[in-house]
């Protein structure tokens, strides 16, 4: 198959929240254009996709990233040998052992209080295996067991190359001290930032206590907690004939692309959520399917988005965002080289400038519209 990348770009305000904080509990922020921006981690909105995969793909279309996976695997081998369950977890580890994944006791709390269970061993890292390949590995071990038989490395690095779950092959699998275990991930997600410089800002709060004591009154407690607001950019890519090598079904393919381009639009980082109530949906979204290489269209901010005369933020952004985007395929575009398609879904007045750039659709014709060029694509390679 030719080069084909999935291109997303969504413009998406979100009110004052700290969505993801650093070490210290202030909204991470970064550098751009000379600015100070608000910033979301690629790490923290890539988990609140995979999280939200499981509203609608089945289990067994999806993966466990953990170092409990002794636990998870010594499960399915007393599932599929109800008699092998007391030595289960011994089995799980001997199996993982035997496949380069080293496990160790956790240690137990400060109090260390001699009646507390005995816990069971832990992965030395988190490991992300596909749920079908878990199960697998649990049939293998207690296969193996049954017939008095020890598994081998080669049989089980065989199951744990196959059988890649959606949310595996879309972001990857990484073992530093076991790379045949590597899964090259076909999608990148961008730091989303701001559009336009923010400030961090405060907010102090009391609590009262609901019974009333004359003796002491005034607030049960006082505190402060950081935030910001703003408009984002958010940006990320799909490397298609990757994802179709490692899922190796065209079926596969289509249902991961799909699910990704819905979660990335519609999930949420959690950070904060209860205090702030942060869920907002993208004002924008520009999908573009390219032959030639993926393009973050970032730059587009480097000079900050400003309200003035009228104008929005959001419409100032998304007038910079199209134009930036134009003069880039104008400028760059290889001779020969196919034009991107490009969809467009807008759910603000102060976002259509962004339908200069394609079809103005609704999501469900985005989806439908990625589907048949991405089969088209495939069925033609």
């Amino acid at each position: 198959m030719t080069k084909l990348f999935l291109d997303l770009h969504v413009l998406q305000t979100v009110p004052p929240s700290n969505v993801n904080r650093d070490d210290t509990g202030s909204p991470k922020s970064a550098m751009f254009g000379g600015s100070r921006r608000a910033r979301v981690s690629s790490q923290a909105w890539k988990r609140a996709v995979r999280l939200d995969f499981q509203e609608y793909l089945s289990p067994e279309k999806l993966g466990v990233r953990s170092k409990r996976l002794i636990e998870r695997i010594g499960e399915g081998i007393a599932a599929h040998a109800p008699e092998l369950e007391e030595q289960s977890e011994e089995l799980a580890q001997k199996l993982l052992d035997k496949l380069g994944l080293k496990a160790e006791k956790p240690k137990r709390n400060a109090k260390g209080e001699d009646d507390e269970e005995d816990p069971s061993a832990e992965l030395q890292y988190l490991v992300f295996l596909s749920n079908q390949q878990i199960r697998n590995l649990a049939e293998y071990a207690a296969t193996t067991a049954q017939a008095g038989e020890e598994p081998t490395k080669k049989a089980a690095l065989a199951i744990a190359k196959v059988d890649h779950s959606i949310d595996v092959a879309l972001f990857g699998r990484m073992v530093a001290d076991l790379t045949d275990l590597k899964v090259d991930a076909a999608a990148q997600v961008a730091h989303a930032i701001s559009v336009h410089p923010v400030e961090t800002e405060f907010d102090y709060f009391t609590a009262v206590d609901d019974i009333e004591n004359d003796a002491h009154a005034g607030a049960g407690m006082i505190g402060t907690i950081e935030f910001n607001s703003s408009t984002l950019y958010r940006y990320a890519t799909v490397n298609i004939p990757a994802l179709l090598e490692t899922l190796g079904d065209e079926t596969a393919l289509t249902e991961a692309i799909e699910a990704f381009i819905i979660s990335f639009v519609r999930s949420m980082p959690t950070g904060k959520q209860n205090t702030f109530a942060h869920r907002t949906l993208p004002h924008a979204v520009v999908a573009t399917l390219r032959t030639d290489q993926p393009i973050n269209l970032v730059g587009a901010f480097e000079s900050p988005a400003r309200a003035h005369g009228g104008v929005t933020v959001l419409r100032a952004a998304a007038s910079q965002l199209a134009e930036h985007a134009q003069r880039l395929d104008e400028t760059y575009l290889a001779p020969g080289a196919e034009a991107p398609k490009q969809w467009v879904v807008t759910a603000h007045a102060d976002a259509e400038p962004l339908a200069a750039l394609g079809e103005h659709v609704p999501m469900t014709e985005l989806l439908s519209g990625v589907r048949e060029a991405v089969a088209n694509a495939v069925s033609s390679s």
